[in-house]
């Protein structure tokens, strides 16, 4: 089938299992508006053991690590034996859980196409020399807890004691809590132990649907991802003013904790209004934004106001500038209207560059399947990034996604997500040397 897309009306077996499976995962997820799988919470535990009993049925081999990620492997992958740096494995992976009232395609498309190549593979009887392995990482999203890669960071010894002390963004329980109640071995998690070699890891590859919209805006059904942004997060700043009666104080003794907060957010995007001008990769948002309503009235001035902050950019040093030049504007606003900022932890993702030679493979694969060799950033963040960083050769596939991303809108084709299917199965036949599976 060498060249040739599935087309989203196949009618083959697996594609009517990866219907089947994406129509279960909307059931598992569904919130009455969009598709919610809390981060080591029930819909993540019930997508990934929906994931896992496929796998099994389809005579696949499954396990799960300290962190209660999933792998799932060929069974010519000699059970129990664990990828080495001699020994080393090609990994695709994405992830199952969702921001609240997301989407059903968000993650969940990766580990679905890498489910496909693994069951080619195995109807074919292959035993690759660099064996695949498909991954599906808990807690991708940073929603629940406020810090994303949540699974993967503990697979590179990267999940440190603050972290696992990170709340709930609801219930206030620790992260701990929550992943030991999915399964995970907390022990080695906390001695920062790795779970996995990245010495061991041949290639890492994602497929994952596009969450702005370039794609659609340029009719391209696939692109291939050059890099992804990072961050610098926090969860929540506190502007604290004085309240007091909206009558009684005039402006000149005011501490509007909210006109404070307000003024920060005009200067930082008139900051990143003239630093995109001249060139610079940059997106500022504040996402949570509000007063205490235990407190707050019309009648009231508002002692404190409290909002999130993230800054992304594909630059290190450009997030890092930005972020001093908002805690320098805190500084001014502090002293012009008597308020102070206090600010939680600071949160940071990496930015990350895919590998060159694996960007160069899969535009050339591309080539020959009649796609798009087209390439684009990602500004979301992904699990790949954490595979660049700790030195895994990585790539990633985007798929077209109408109506954009961490909304229940998410509007993948059928026929763009088998087109990206095809590139990542061939892609993946050839990291692992099982060149001309059907």
């Amino acid at each position: 089938m060498e060249g040739r897309i599935l087309p989203a009306d196949a009618g083959t077996d697996r594609g009517t299992l990866v219907a089947g499976l994406f129509a279960r995962l909307a059931e598992i997820g569904a919130d009455g508006v969009g598709i919610t799988r809390e981060t080591y919470g029930a819909g993540e535990a019930a997508a990934f053991d929906l994931l896992e009993a496929t796998a099994r049925e389809h005579g696949l081999i499954a396990a799960r690590d300290a962190a209660a990620n999933l792998s799932i492997t060929l069974p010519t992958t000699p059970e129990g034996l664990a990828p080495t740096p001699d020994r080393p494995c090609v990994i695709v992976a994405s992830h199952l859980d969702s921001v609240p009232q997301g989407g059903n395609f968000d993650g969940a498309a990766g580990v679905l196409a890498g489910l496909l190549s693994l069951l080619r593979m195995r109807e074919a009887g292959v035993a690759p020399p660099r064996p695949p392995r498909l991954m599906a990482i808990r807690g991708e999203e940073s929603a629940w807890y406020g810090k994303a890669y949540l699974g993967s960071s503990a697979l590179f010894g990267h999940l440190s004691a603050e972290d696992l002390a990170l709340r709930h963004r609801s219930s206030g329980h620790p992260l701990a809590d929550a992943m030991a109640a999915a399964g995970a071995d907390l022990a080695p998690i906390r001695a920062g132990e790795r779970l996995l070699d990245p010495a061991a890891v041949a290639a890492y590859f994602e497929l994952h649907i596009e969450q702005g919209p370039v794609l659609v805006a340029r009719a391209l059904p696939t692109a291939v991802v050059t890099g992804i942004r990072g961050n610098i997060r926090h969860a929540r700043v506190l502007c604290r003013g004085d309240a007091g009666h909206s009558g009684a104080v005039p402006r000149w003794l005011r501490r509007d904790a909210v006109l404070a907060m307000a003024e920060l957010m005009t200067r930082l995007d008139e900051h990143w209004r003239v630093l995109q001008e001249q060139g610079l990769d940059l997106v500022v948002t504040f996402g949570i934004v509000g007063t205490n309503p235990a407190e707050h009235a019309i009648s009231r001035i508002p002692g404190e106001a409290a909002f999130s902050f993230e800054v992304r950019s594909q630059s290190r040093d450009t997030l890092e500038s930005f972020y001093h030049l908002m805690r320098t504007e805190c500084r001014a606003i502090e002293r012009a209207r008597k308020v102070e900022f206090v600010f939680d932890r600071r949160l940071d993702s990496a930015p990350a560059r895919m590998d060159e030679g694996l960007v160069k493979r899969l535009l050339a694969l591309s080539q020959r399947l009649g796609l798009p060799t087209e390439t684009v950033p990602s500004g979301a963040g992904h699990d790949a990034a954490l595979f660049a960083n700790a030195g895994v050769p990585s790539a990633m596939i985007f798929i077209r996604n109408d109506k954009g991303s961490h909304n229940p809108e998410e509007r993948m084709d059928m026929a763009d997500f088998h087109a990206g299917a095809e590139l990542l199965h061939l892609a993946l036949c050839e990291a692992t040397g099982a060149e001309g599976v059907p």
